[in-house]
């Protein structure tokens, strides 16, 4: 078996570990970018900036900053808004059954 095929193999078994809570968590790493692009989540979503502030739970004045670019979302912000933009029904569902 090639080291190619041998490598394809490991990474599915350990996907699928991954996938069934079976893995070492702590082996793993998320990459969260450094930029983020507020504005093209938001667009995504056909929200307005009000619409956006309101359903997750920003400033609307915060947002604008973002969208300009005069600051940057931080740290888990940043994750938090790439969870919007992968999964925005799941994140409305769990912050309004809060």
């Amino acid at each position: 078996m090639s080291k190619i095929a041998d490598s394809i193999r490991r990474g599915l078994k350990e996907a699928v570990a991954y996938a069934e809570g079976k893995a070492d968590e702590g082996a793993y790493r998320i990459h969260v970018p450094e930029k983020i692009d507020v504005k093209a989540i938001r667009a995504r979503l056909d929200m307005t900036q009000e619409e956006f502030a309101g359903r997750f739970g920003f400033s609307v004045n915060t947002l604008r900053h973002w969208e300009q670019g005069s600051r940057q979302p931080e740290g888990p912000t940043r994750a938090y808004l790439l969870v919007i933009d992968r999964a925005p029904k799941a994140v409305q569902k769990a912050l309004h059954a809060a």
